[in-house]
Parts: C-alpha cells; sequence; structure tokens
C-alpha cells in the first residue's frame, strides 16, 4: 500500500471516529497510536510519550492556562456584569441598544481573555436572559451572543493566536496587531446590521423605558463608565508592554493574570469560593487544550512523517494545475468542512502543518493568513450542523429556545463573517498595515 493511501485511511478513520461522538483527543490519539504500531512496530507506541515531553518542554504553552485563569477571574468576580450594566444604562434607549452593547461587551471580554468559549458563557449567563426578559427577539439574541463570544478568538489576546505562532513560527505580536483590526471591522459589522435590523423591525429588539433609564443620574452614568477602566487598564498592562517590548509572551500571560486578580481584590470580590470556581474552571479548559494538542503532536508525527505535505502539494499543484488563490480558497473552504466536528485547536495542530508550508510556497504572508485562518475558523464555529458555538449555546440557553432557533439566528452573522473573510483576502492591507508601521519601529 503506498504511503499516500496511507494517509488518506489514516485522515478518514480520524474524521469517523469524531463523528461517532468521541472526544476529540481520544479519536486523534487512538488513530494515531493504532497507526504508528502498525506501520512502525512495537516501537512506535513511544510516540505517544515522545509527543508528551515535547509537550512538556514547550515554554510558551504556559500562556495558556494564565490567559485561562485571567479570564475566568474576570467572570467569576464580577467584572464582566459591571461592564454589562454600563453598557445597559447607557445603550439602553436605543431600539436593539443592549443587543449592541452586548457585541461591544464581548469585545472587552476578548480583549481581556482571548477564547471564545469564555466569551459565550458570559454572555449566555448574564446578557441572554436580561436581553430576552426585556423582550427581545429570541433568535437575535441568540445569533447576536455566538458571534459576539466567536470574537475572542480574534481580537488579541487570541490563545488560537498565539498557538498559530507557534506552529508557523510567526512573531505573536505580529498576529495579535493583524488580528485587531480585522476583528474591530466584524465587530463594527455587526453592530450596523443590529441597529438597522432593530430600526426597520423594532420588535426584535425594543428600546428601555424612559421610566427605567432616568432612576440613573448623570453622576450614576459617570460612574458606571468606571467599569470600562478595569478592563483597559489590563489589556494595556498585557499587550501593551508585551508589544513595548518590556515583557515575553509568557510574562505578559502572567501579568494578565496577576491584573485580574488585583481587579478583583480592589472591588473587594476576591473571596475564597471566586478563587476555588476559578481555579477548577481554568485547570478544566486547560487540561483540555493540553490532551488535544498531545494527541494532535502524535497524529501529525505519523502523518507528517508519511510524506503528506508533499502529497498535498502534489495533488494541488500537479494533478489539479490550480493556481495560487484558488489553493487559498480550496484550503479555506476545507476549514469550514472541517471545522463542523473539529474545534480550532484540533485543526490547527492537525491541518496547519500541511497547510502552512504550501501557503509559505504560493508567496503568500504567513501572518496574513494567521487572520484568515482565525476568521475560518469563526465561520466554522457557527456553521450547521456540528458548529461548536451552536452545541455550546444550545447548552447554555433556556428551554424555549431550541436548536431550529439557534441554528436560524447564525445564518445573517455568518454572511457577515464571509463578508469580513473576503474584504481581508482581497485587501491584505487591513491586517498587515498595523504591525508593519509598529515592527519598522
Amino acid at each position: 500500500m503506498s504511503y499516500e493511501m496511507i494517509a488518506i485511511m489514516m485522515f478518514a478513520s480520524m474524521m469517523v471516529m469524531l463523528m461517532t461522538g468521541k472526544r476529540v483527543f481520544g479519536a486523534i490519539g487512538a488513530v494515531a497510536i493504532i497507526s504508528a504500531v502498525a506501520l512502525y512496530g512495537a516501537g512506535g507506541s513511544d510516540l505517544a510519550f515522545t509527543a508528551s515531553m515535547k509537550l512538556m518542554k514547550w515554554y510558551p504553552l504556559l500562556t495558556l492556562p494564565l490567559f485561562i485563569f485571567m479570564g475566568f477571574m474576570l467572570s467569576e468576580s464580577g467584572i464582566a456584569d459591571d461592564l454589562y450594566n454600563m453598557f445597559h444604562v447607557w445603550m439602553g434607549g436605543l431600539n436593539g441598544g443592549l443587543a449592541i452593547g452586548t457585541i461591544l461587551l464581548m469585545v472587552l471580554i476578548s480583549a481581556m481573555n482571548g477564547l471564545s468559549v469564555a466569551g459565550m458563557a458570559i454572555g449566555a449567563s448574564i446578557a441572554m436572559p436580561e436581553l430576552l426578559r426585556r423582550g427581545y427577539d429570541k433568535i437575535m439574541v441568540t445569533g447576536v451572543i455566538q458571534a459576539g463570544s466567536s470574537l475572542g478568538i480574534l481580537v488579541p489576546p487570541s490563545v488560537v493566536l498565539v498557538l498559530y505562532g507557534m506552529i508557523a513560527r510567526q512573531p505573536v505580536g505580529k498576529l495579535w496587531l493583524a488580528g485587531a483590526i480585522p476583528g474591530l471591522l466584524m465587530a463594527a459589522l455587526f453592530v450596523i446590521y443590529i441597529a438597522i435590523r432593530c430600526k426597520l423591525n423594532p420588535e426584535l429588539g425594543p428600546a428601555a423605558s424612559k421610566a427605567e433609564l432616568e432612576k440613573y443620574s448623570l453622576n450614576d452614568k459617570l460612574k458606571l463608565l468606571s467599569a470600562g477602566i478595569i478592563p483597559l487598564f489590563i489589556f494595556f498592562m498585557m499587550t501593551g508592554l508585551f508589544l513595548m517590548g518590556y515583557t515575553s509572551l509568557v510574562e505578559s500571560s502572567a501579568v494578565g493574570a496577576v491584573s485580574a486578580m488585583l481587579a478583583a481584590l480592589l472591588k473587594r470580590r476576591l473571596t475564597l469560593q471566586v478563587m476555588e470556581d476559578t481555579m477548577r474552571k481554568s485547570l478544566a479548559v486547560t487540561c483540555m487544550f493540553m490532551w488535544i494538542i498531545l494527541a494532535a503532536l502524535c497524529f501529525s508525527a505519523v502523518f507528517n512523517g508519511l510524506g503528506a505535505v508533499k502529497a498535498i502539494e502534489g495533488f494541488f499543484i500537479g494533478e489539479l494545475g490550480l493556481g495560487p488563490w484558488e489553493i487559498l480558497i480550496l484550503m479555506q473552504l476545507s476549514f469550514i468542512i472541517m471545522g463542523t466536528f473539529l474545534d480550532d485547536t484540533a485543526m490547527l495542530i492537525i491541518i496547519a502543518p500541511l497547510y502552512i508550508p504550501l501557503v509559505k510556497m504560493l508567496g503568500f504572508d504567513l501572518v496574513w493568513y494567521g487572520v484568515l485562518y482565525t476568521i475560518t475558523c469563526q465561520i466554522a464555529y457557527m456553521t450547521p450542523p456540528f458548529g461548536y458555538n451552536l452545541f455550546l449555546m444550545r447548552a447554555m440557553a433556556p428551554p424555549e429556545v431550541g436548536i431550529r432557533d439557534i441554528y436560524r439566528s447564525v445564518v445573517p452573522f455568518v454572511a457577515i463573517m464571509i463578508l469580513t473573510l473576503a474584504v481581508i483576502m482581497g485587501f491584505p492591507q487591513i491586517a498587515t498595515w498595523l504591525p508593519e508601521i509598529v515592527y519598522a519601529r
């Protein structure tokens, strides 16, 4: 049997295992180890041990638990609640104002966390009950929360871009800067869509009553604005110091974690219960990432050892005779399909090592491609039937929000994401000009 056929069988076996609903790390790891033993004999069983040692020595991976801890600390200590109250008072008087405020809240949460899961948890637990109670359309609400939470993997400090930087050997600072403008552009398009839609159909997002808003004096409103100071301070301490060269990536994540603890302490909310809940949730999410990365490293070692990268290059360029842009579009389409049943970390570690050398060979900027990959992950997260965010929303939504409502809610937001992807592909400077300016200094 040829090596190409073995690679195809490995890939197909992994897809079948994932579609059975097994845990991602179990499906990927099982195919990797069984294939290694079948190909290399008893010595192939050492593959998992070798991958685990490589993982333990991967120093930049220390950023993951620290970023995750920071996000959960801000959530558990109620700082995210303060942000939502600020948006409610300042924007509740507009049709769709709270939905717009929720998108802005998600941008700030993304700037403090870097994960989609944290934004989804905060949106579903804080924003969704309030929006539904105030008469917002349930389909609009679920779409807003899913779209807003997806910004967490694009707006710095994106954990996905950190992982991409490790694999593509690209500076994380450049990737964060490259993702900032596209992330804000996508958030702005979300806001414009909500504003127009609620203007045309006010029943989708009714404005808060004057009596409710008059309870807050101008002084109260100005005090609520202070809720936005803490996230900006944390963002500057973490990302600003890193971009200015004062801290390394790992040190920057530690600064963010400590800043979040100090913020909770200043708010007098750093209790033993908050610390315990934060530690438990951080440990759970970190372990999930570690298991997936470990399994994916095993799979990649066997898959790449078979010459899969060269085979893909030969297939696209030699047999199909495709041009660079056609190959790039096909790669993006494959990421969207994979994203229906794989999370972004698994996709990145399994597929990116195959595609990144090809992207480089075709002459494209790897920093720019990192932004394209991340936007494609956002689309994949919200694409039926198995989009990751769809199932997270189903698990967190109240009973009156059904799976059909959740599927319907994402359609306009996915269209906006595809539009953003097309704009970034057509005008790469949107992603590349900011890192070029900053790093030129």
